[in-house]
């Protein structure tokens, strides 16, 4: 059995499509444990009406950034966790995470990289760059994690086209798309 860990920030869509697609399958992936820097996160609450354990780690809860990281780190390690998925964790990831899981630590980005990645390209501003840039094409990105924001390996990209009469969000849902299917692809390659 391959046990995943989800660490999300806020609203959790990306999240609800993991929990979504991993209850439609027979498969060897199961969905341990969301953590949130956030007490408040949505994604908490659709974890726990899955019955899937949820922890709040955070400075709140930890003092400081290095202890909540060790904390997270060591939670990893206790729980057996074999891949850490950020959807929309809006946190750096430092050593002690990426040390616990060596290169099996994966997020989603919604654009293509290297393009409109890095610090402040997230959500929104992600997509609002990319109309102000006049570029036809964007996409979705699953990329392993490292110490710089955006920057770890490529694992796949979904190209999206950019509509002359686009504006943010709907651009944005049909990113979104392409990010829910490059999940669904890579927990495929899992099973």
């Amino acid at each position: 059995m391959i046990n995943l860990a989800v660490m999300a920030s806020h609203e959790g869509s990306s999240l609800q499509t993991v929990i979504d697609y991993l209850s439609l399958k027979a498969n060897q992936c199961r969905l341990v444990l969301v953590i949130s820097n956030n007490r408040k996160s949505r994604a908490l609450a659709r974890a726990e009406k899955a019955n899937i354990p949820t922890q709040h780690i955070s400075t709140l809860t930890h003092g400081s950034r290095s202890l909540a990281d060790q904390a997270i780190a060591k939670t990893l390690i206790d729980e057996s966790i074999d891949w850490l998925l950020l959807l929309g964790y809006m946190k750096p990831v430092t050593a002690p995470i990426l040390e616990a899981l060596p290169e099996r630590v994966i997020n989603i980005h919604p654009s293509l990289l290297p393009k409109f990645g890095g610090k402040g390209f997230y959500g929104r501003f992600v997509h609002q760059a990319v109309l102000d840039s006049g570029d036809n094409v964007t996409g979705a990105t699953l990329h392993q994690v490292s110490e710089i924001y955006d920057r770890g390996q490529i694992i796949s990209q979904k190209e999206v086209p950019v509509k002359r009469q686009d504006e943010v969000e709907v651009l944005e849902t049909r990113v979104k798309k392409a990010e829910r299917a490059l999940l669904r692809e890579f927990l495929d390659t899992l099973d």
